[in-house]
């Protein structure tokens, strides 16, 4: 029941009483009606009971309805003018009780009224018993349709709009996904052809400096591991030295060979009992510990260089650490960096990275060891 019906069922109980106690006031009808006195106790005792719905529905609907339909029984019992007021019985029926008593409800209030007001007699005095309670309960039949009818329509049109906002939603997923196969294409290409194309101008300009071959088939090597690797990216399979190996095994190897090709000496260990993680995490620890090795190649001018994978016991992260010359404030925010973080977030994980400048550089990849 809504506030308005409660206001509406307030007022017309209260209007319908007093019409009732008018009527048996001032119009006697049947030798059977009970003193003034003792329909006007009933009167004042109904109303009080009314006054539990000024404020709010009562908090046991179904005993105060009980209560309702007693003292309708009994101003009916006692004049049977307060058949009018009867009909407030139907509307608390509707407006009280759980839809499957609704019809117990009126069908006792209707039985009992007939019950009573027969015993004068004089059979049209059960006319306004029966009729204005019908009528009553047909206004509040009206008003819950109405209700029911708007609520349809409510539901229609939100039923509407979640619709439109459904086909909104798979326009934005497909476009998301557009970008999210941009940047994993950028990101692939970045670690595959761009890292392999800087390594072989490296070996090319040694080569044009030094005049050794061996230089020329560092570049040459190179170009095929990097169309192997290009190739392989694109078809968003693992990298290479991941297809055979463990991750340890894998970055083992993968900082073995950037040694050699740089000349900087690098360590590797790892602490815990190694353990497979989820491929695309898998693939996400390398990457960053391939760029992160790219990144000291290219800036850090380093001495040496420490590469750890840590199995704990909730995560597994990767430490990448160097004694060069920091990174510079520009390269913080770098497209190496920027891909690293990209990779962290798409598995999970989070990237930590500490520089100082003539420090070094400390990069922690991390990502749920589950």
């Amino acid at each position: 029941m809504t506030e308005k019906d409660r206001l509406v069922l307030w007022v017309s109980g209260y209007a319908l009483l007093a019409l009732s106690t008018v009527l048996a006031l001032a119009v006697p009808i049947s030798d059977h009606d009970q003193p003034a006195g003792v329909t006007l106790a009933l009167v004042g005792a109904t109303a009080l009971w009314l006054l539990w719905t000024v404020r709010g529905l009562p908090r046991w609907p179904v005993p105060y309805y009980v209560v309702m339909l007693a003292l309708v029984v009994a101003l009916q019992w006692a004049n049977s003018w307060y058949s009018i007021f009867a009909a407030m019985g139907i509307g608390l029926a509707f407006g009280l009780l759980p839809p499957r008593w609704i019809a117990v409800g009126v069908g006792a209030q209707t039985t009992l009224t007939v019950l009573v007001q027969s015993q004068d007699g004089q059979p049209w005095t059960v006319l306004p018993g029966v009729v204005v309670p019908m009528v009553y309960a047909g206004f509040m039949i009206g008003r819950q349709s109405e209700k029911y009818r708007r609520t349809s329509e409510e539901l229609t049109a939100a039923l509407a709009e979640n619709t439109g906002l459904h086909e909104q939603l798979l326009v934005q997923a497909r476009e998301a996904g557009v970008l999210d196969e941009r940047q994993r294409l950028a990101r692939e290409i970045h670690d595959t052809l761009a890292q392999g194309l800087a390594g072989i101008i490296t070996q090319l300009q040694a080569a044009e400096q030094t005049g050794d071959r061996a230089h020329v088939d560092k570049a040459a090597r190179l170009a095929r591991e990097s169309l192997t690797e290009a190739r392989r990216s694109v078809q968003a399979l693992r990298p290479e030295p991941l297809e055979d190996n463990r991750l340890v095994d894998a970055v083992a190897e993968l900082a073995q060979g950037w040694s050699r090709e740089s000349g900087v000496p690098v360590t590797v260990s790892s602490e815990g009992q190694p353990r497979p993680v989820t491929p695309d995490r898998e693939v996400a620890l390398f990457r960053v510990a391939q760029e992160a090795l790219a990144n000291v190649a290219k800036h850090a001018r380093a001495s040496r260089v420490g590469v750890t994978l840590s199995y704990l016991d909730d995560q597994v992260v990767l430490d990448v650490r160097d004694d060069g010359s920091g990174l510079a404030g520009d390269r913080d925010g770098g497209f190496g960096l920027t891909v690293m973080r990209q990779r962290m977030d798409g598995v999970g994980g989070t990237l930590a990275v500490e520089s100082e400048p003539g420090a070094g550089t400390a990069i922690s990849a991390s990502v749920p060891g589950e």
